[in-house]
């Protein structure tokens, strides 16, 4: 017992004598002999100790964008996690059935491939400081760890990491949930780790299958998008940017937002609602492009109504002549408003095919709008929106396509009419579908009732634009007659104005 007891006391002797001698050599030596002599310390010490360490962080290039290797690994790992892990994270996988189990921060697992032993540790650094924000850890950095001999470098470099990378992209895209992004505004980002971007699992059960518009015209987007998604080399070959742009246009309820979702779904992509009007300045909208996926597609909905891209400047260059009469407070919310029309047109040009563009790939960019008559040809033209589809209103094609979804019928005695009468009237397939649905379960509401409910609706519409047109050209035959009477009243009035001067000069010009 003695022994232990001097044994201990030893032991914090020499303990206290090294931390004291650490101290002073802290106080005293001059920085440069401190420097000197802690780098060739830790010379030594990498010297005679036999590990590797190599770390992958969550984020690269100055911290811009999310390390694909980062969550490659993550995947990976998340199989052995769960097996050898005594603390883990878990999050819910595709179609919500089941979980993902990830090993938690500041835990090691080891693992072993062809004979070769490694050790992972996922870890992260705290915030330097402690401020109020809505987003709390927006300075916190996480990456893994990964620990191996020496002896193994090259096999563990040359091969077992390609091997965790491709075996990380497999389990990624078994267990990906394909989400809806949506970007947050400018003012309520923090950190380089800021939330531009937040996302729910999307769900939209849209598809061509299911999708009413003529079947040709849907097999040739088909086509196109799926030469788009297997063409890396090919873009690599002609030395463009990986990214392809659609520009649905069309009247209201002809199918744009829907033609997007089976895009989606048929792909396989993440869906980026980009709302312009959220977005300050045209940083923040090249950061916003950064922080997207491959594998997705970025929408801009009515962007003839986003913002006033073309007259910005004007407006920006006229002042209100009642600014300096407004109190404190009305003149800083004039003042915020200002703020929200700052992306310009050369901005949204770039980020669609300039430099930027270039930072990632497999993207298609697609806009909609209800008049492309309004956008500058330079925001449309060809190679940068590459392909322009029109979403017109419901035709006999379309329609079929609705009446197989929503009464599961494929003929009936009465398409020959809602044929003819689709023919020659504008209805969207979206006052179609509406036509088509059921409204209740009485057995009354067969596909009888409901494609009768269509016919009227048909004739009615036809009826309202026969008045439309009659209305139309009666106004367009008052405006000419009104100006032809304000014609001859000009005419009139020079006669008398060119008599009353031959009148009194003699002369007529």
């Amino acid at each position: 017992m003695m022994m232990k007891g001097e044994m201990w006391s030893n032991l914090g002797s020499t303990m206290a004598a090294i931390m004291f001698m650490y101290a002073m050599f802290r106080q005293y030596f001059p920085i440069q002999l401190q420097d000197y002599i802690f780098r060739y310390s830790k010379k030594l010490s990498n010297f005679m100790y036999p590990y590797v360490h190599v770390t992958f962080d969550e984020f690269t290039g100055e911290r811009m964008k999310k390390s694909e290797a980062f969550a490659a690994i993550r995947s990976y790992l998340s199989d052995k996690s769960s097996a050898h892990a005594k603390r883990l994270k878990a999050d819910v996988v595709k179609d919500s059935q089941s979980l993902v189990l990830s090993m938690d921060y500041d835990e090691e697992i080891t693992d072993e491939f062809n004979g070769v032993k490694v050790w992972w540790a996922a870890n992260r650094t705290a915030p330097r400081t402690q401020q109020f924000s809505f987003y709390p850890v927006s300075d916190e950095k996480r990456f893994y760890i990964l620990k191996f001999h020496k002896r193994d470098r090259e096999f563990v470099t040359r091969t077992y990491l390609i091997h965790v990378l491709n075996q990380g992209k497999v389990i990624a895209a078994e267990n990906r949930q394909r989400k809806l992004y949506s970007n947050s505004a400018g003012q309520g980002w923090s950190g380089f780790r800021s939330t531009r971007w937040t996302h729910v699992v999307f769900e939209h059960p849209s598809t061509f299958d299911t999708l009413a518009m003529d079947a040709k015209k849907k097999q040739e987007i088909k086509k196109d998008l799926i030469k788009f998604s297997k063409g890396k080399e090919y873009y690599a070959k002609i030395g463009k940017a990986w990214k392809r742009g659609y520009l649905l246009y069309g009247p209201p309820g002809t199918g744009k937002s829907t033609m997007i979702a089976a895009m989606a779904n048929f792909l396989n992509y993440d869906v980026y609602d980009l709302e312009l009007t959220t977005v300050k300045n045209n940083v923040e909208l090249r950061r916003l492009l950064i922080e997207t996926s491959n594998k997705s597609i970025m929408v801009i909905e009515d962007i003839d109504c986003s913002l006033d891209l073309t007259g910005q400047r004007e407006k920006k260059n006229k002042k209100d002549d009642n600014e300096e009469a407004m109190d404190p407070m009305s003149r800083k919310a004039r003042e915020e408003e200002k703020k929200d029309s700052e992306v310009t047109l050369s901005g949204l040009l770039n980020f669609i095919d300039g430099l930027w563009s270039a930072c990632g790939g497999e993207r298609i960019i697609v806009f909609t709008t209800n008049h492309v008559e309004k956008l500058d040809p330079a925001l449309i033209r060809r190679g940068r929106m590459d392909k322009h589809i029109e979403m017109s209103y419901c035709r006999f094609e379309a329609f079929k396509v609705l009446a197989k979804n929503y009464l599961d019928i494929d003929t009936h005695p009465l398409f020959g009419e809602i044929g003819r009468l689709l023919d020659e009237t504008d209805m969207t397939p979206a006052d179609v579908a509406e036509n088509l649905m059921s409204k209740s379960d009485d057995e009354e509401e067969d596909e009888t009732y409901c494609l009768k409910n269509l016919i009227e609706a048909l004739n009615a519409a036809k009826e309202e634009a026969r008045k439309k047109a009659e209305e139309e050209a009666r106004l367009k035959a008052e405006k000419e007659e009104k100006e032809k009477e304000q014609s001859v009243k000009e005419d009139v009035k020079q006669d008398a104005i060119s008599a009353r001067e031959v009148k009194e000069n003699g002369v007529i010009h």
